[in-house]
């Protein structure tokens, strides 16, 4: 008995809608009266899997490893290499430790991501009342086989396709599809997996199973899509600016030596650590603590950061696509227009569908009329129902018994066709009727018809029009972000019609166009669909790989892509998104492919992930811009005294001294207090590298003159170990100056520093003060306190002022502001 033998693994979801419910039973061998055998369930099992989707998962330890491998690594492993061949053990252990700290605090934070997102996934996680052994038992979904029978109701979980044998059925597929009305369902139809019942409830056979469903194969798509990750190109982009303008400087140095006749090991180990302070060692560590704090800056604001990169890439985000039903709608119909008739008010309307409906239920009509019923104030206890007869897909309305005030009537609401039959119209009543709901139907609105049953005699009290209304706050949030200079998307699975009402109510613009233009458009000329995308305001008839179309070429296109949505058909488009957002209200599956989760209703914390995210950019932007000045200020200050006088002023000690503590205390930029800019940020290392250099030369000729000016006050030379302290000074201390002019884009005095980086700076000041006074036996003498004094206050002035304005001056003649 039901021993499957002949049943193909994978049959495509039109084959099924084909065949009869009797021709499945059949295919499927199920005993509709007893269900599979437990030993049958087994073998099927086996065969086809558990109902979930396979995922890949990269072992730890491999993930771990793969630190090691990069750019950056390989110049750190590079100079560990020579620095032990030269026997310089310091450097060994000091540029080991700073690659394994990098290493270790990226992949520790990655593992935190990855277990964040799989405390969001469920993975069908639910019961299912299924036939087995001839009882009715609560299964685990993950259990449930092809050819298990099921018995569904109103309000679950649909966890796999299955065509239903007896019943009918109003079911939301709006997860699966982004159609916002529910679609009813009769014996013969396919029901998918991800849906939700509305109303009514049935007995169905399961068909398809884990990765072979719809809901399956959309869970496969998310675990192709791939985010763009922007800050391994940053860090990439910056190393290699860095070592060009190094490795141009040490080949002439390399060239002079030659020629000079310097021994080359003696300078070797010098160039080595001049090729390290080259490296953004630190980089890695500041993009990871600076999208921690936002990261916990956004939590207080309800905003669940899910991928630490998230919070930087919402600072370069031009492009926001933005899933309709659910996100920039309430997910739930509401009535938009009364049409009353005769000599009907608006109240009357409203109150007889309300008295027609019934809330036990739930049915999204019955909800709509009994809201708004509420909301006016004129449904009262005194409305008794003695009897309700629900919607069925025969008779296409409900139907009710009122008493009120010792008075009996009857009420009901239902397809305006339906109702006017009841109510025996004219056929040009009936003409005038059908030319409304043609135009409303034009705008994506479902009409139903009221009518007032009294003395036997139906009576047509009026027209009703039904929509999934905008969020209260889809407006404003979306005026907002174009105020912030990002380009809104709306995606729909909903018609035309629908999409292009809802884009005008929301103030996007009707520019929105059909999904099969746009693929049509890909095939034959793909920089005119890129044109498309980027001016229209939308796309309807959008299915679940559509949108993840969508965001792969728009970022194809150059585009920094943002992504909101709530159902698994939104799950691809989030993962591959740079800023994937899952609202309050998603799905589970939507949560764990977002990088970021809004867990308050409404959407306002997408201007704050925008916002917090610009400040984080702002915070690494200063960074970046500080380690390109002092990297070329410590090369050329080194090497341009080396080709003036044939003496080194720095040693390899000192330059690793500084990078320990000038790099490292710099993260405390990650608390800066900064302000966000009003459009999308853009990380063009180029025009970075074009206002550092011109200011890291400014700081060359400060520091040369400084040099100069403490070898005439103090009678020093260049073979003095004296020089070598201060030349520590001149570099530490124009470091930590510059600081304060590149953390703002406008004057310095704009804005006051964090009490933390300021306390940071200070501090290390401190120690730099100390290290100068007293020394470091066998590496730096001590200096009078004069000097240092003297170089403090020389940086400030010259740093604060006029390097200040030098920088005001390039960011407005290369509109960086």
């Amino acid at each position: 008995m039901n021993k499957l033998t002949a049943f193909p693994k994978n049959l495509e979801s039109q084959e099924y809608e084909r065949m009869t419910a009797d021709d499945i039973v059949t295919l499927l061998a199920t005993d509709l009266s007893l269900g599979l055998k437990t030993t049958e369930v087994e073998h099927r099992c086996q065969r086809f899997g558990f109902n979930e989707v396979p995922e890949k998962k990269t072992h730890p330890l491999r993930s771990f490893i793969k630190k090691f491998w990069g750019l950056t690594a390989w110049m750190l492993e590079l100079i560990i290499v020579l620095s032990w061949i030269l026997h310089k053990d310091a450097d060994v252990y000091i540029v080991g430790g700073l690659l394994i700290m990098n290493s270790i605090i990226s992949f520790l934070e990655e593992q935190k991501a990855s277990r964040a997102v799989e405390e969001l996934k469920t993975k069908l996680q639910i019961q299912a009342r299924t036939l087995r052994d001839g009882a009715w038992a609560l299964v685990p979904a993950r259990e449930l086989v092809p050819g298990d029978v099921l018995r569904i109701r109103s309000g679950d979980f649909i966890p796999a396709d299955l065509k239903i044998l007896n019943g009918a059925l109003a079911v939301d597929q709006s997860a699966l599809t982004g159609e916002s009305l529910p679609l009813e369902k009769k014996t013969g139809d396919l029901l998918y997996a991800g849906s939700v019942l509305k109303r009514g409830e049935a007995t169905g056979v399961i068909i398809q199973t884990g990765a072979s469903t719809n809901y399956g194969k959309t869970t496969q798509l998310v675990q192709i899509a791939r985010p763009k990750l922007h800050m391994e190109e940053v860090v990439s982009k910056l190393v290699k600016w860095l070592l060009m303008i190094i490795g141009g400087l040490l080949s002439m140095t390399l060239g002079i030596s030659i020629i000079r006749g310097f021994p080359l090991l003696d300078i070797l180990p010098l160039m080595l650590v001049l090729l390290l302070s080259a490296i953004p060692v630190a980089l890695p560590v500041m993009f990871t603590v600076s999208m921690a704090i936002g990261a916990r800056e956004l939590a207080r604001k309800n905003v669940l950061i899910a991928r630490l990169s998230a919070t930087e890439d919402a600072a370069t985000m031009d492009v926001l696509c933005v899933d309709k039903t659910g996100t920039l709608t309430l997910n739930e119909l509401s009535i938009s227009h009364i049409i009353p008739l005769g000599p009907f008010s608006d109240k009357d309307v409203i109150l007889y569908g309300a008295l027609a409906s019934k809330e036990a239920n739930q049915d999204p009509l019955d909800l709509a009329f009994i809201k708004l019923a509420k909301e006016k104030d004129i449904l009262s206890s005194s409305y008794i129902q003695d009897s309700f007869v629900p919607f069925n897909p025969l008779s296409r309305r409900t139907e009710a018994l009122i008493r009120h005030d010792h008075k009996a009537f009857r009420v009901m609401k239902g397809a305006v066709s339906i109702i006017a039959q009841a109510c025996g119209l004219e056929s040009q009543e009936l003409k005038g009727l059908e030319a409304r709901i043609e135009d409303f139907s034009n705008k994506g609105y479902k009409t139903l018809a009221v009518a007032l049953i009294e003395d036997s005699k139906p009576v047509i009290a009026g027209l009703a029009a039904l929509s999934d209304s905008p969020r209260p706050d889809s407006k404003a949030l979306i005026q907002e972000l174009q105020a912030l200079g990002i380009s809104i998307k709306m995606l729909t699975g909903d018609a035309l019609p629908i999409a292009q009402e809802v884009a005008r109510d929301i103030g996007i613009g009707e520019n929105v166009s059909r999904m099969s233009d746009l693929k049509a458009l890909m095939t034959t000329d793909p920089a005119a669909a890129l044109r498309m995308m980027e001016q229209s305001a939308g796309f309807a008839e959008v299915y679940p790989e559509d949108k993840y179309l969508i965001v792969h070429s728009l970022q194809a296109g150059g585009h920094v892509v943002g992504m909101t949505g709530d159902g698994v058909n939104d799950a691809p488009a989030l993962k591959q998104a740079e800023v994937g957002i899952a609202v309050n209200s998603a799905t589970d599956i939507a949560k764990a492919s977002a990088s970021v989760v809004l867990t308050s209703a409404g959407l306002s914390g997408i201007v704050e992930l925008v916002k917090n995210g610009r400040k984080v950019y702002q915070r690494i932007n200063t960074w970046v811009l500080n380690k390109i000045m002092r990297t070329i200020l410590k090369s050329t200050f080194v090497i341009g005294v080396f080709l003036i006088t044939g003496d080194f002023v720095v040693s390899a000690f000192t330059m690793v001294l500084l990078l320990l503590m000038t790099d490292f205390v710099k993260i405390s930029l990650s608390t800066d207090r900064v302000s966000w800019s009003k459009s999308p940020d853009t990380w063009n290392i180029a025009s970075f590298v074009k206002v550092s250099t011109v200011l890291g030369i400014f700081m060359v000729l400060e520091s040369l003159v400084l040099l100069w000016m403490g070898l005439k006050i103090w009678h020093l030379s260049p073979s003095d170990p004296h020089v070598q302290t201060f030349s520590f000074e001149i570099l530490f201390f124009s470091a930590v100056t510059s600081i304060f002019v590149v953390r703002e884009r406008r004057h310095f005095w704009s804005s006051m520093p964090s009490r933390m980086l300021l306390s940071v700076i200070l501090v290390d000041m401190l120690v730099g003060i100390m290290i100068s006074a007293f020394g470091i036996p066998g590496a730096l003498q001590p200096i009078p306190l004069p000097m240092t004094a003297f170089v403090i206050g020389f940086n400030i002035l010259f740093s604060l002022f006029v390097n200040d304005f030098v920088k005001i001056h390039l960011i407005k003649k290369m509109k960086l502001a």
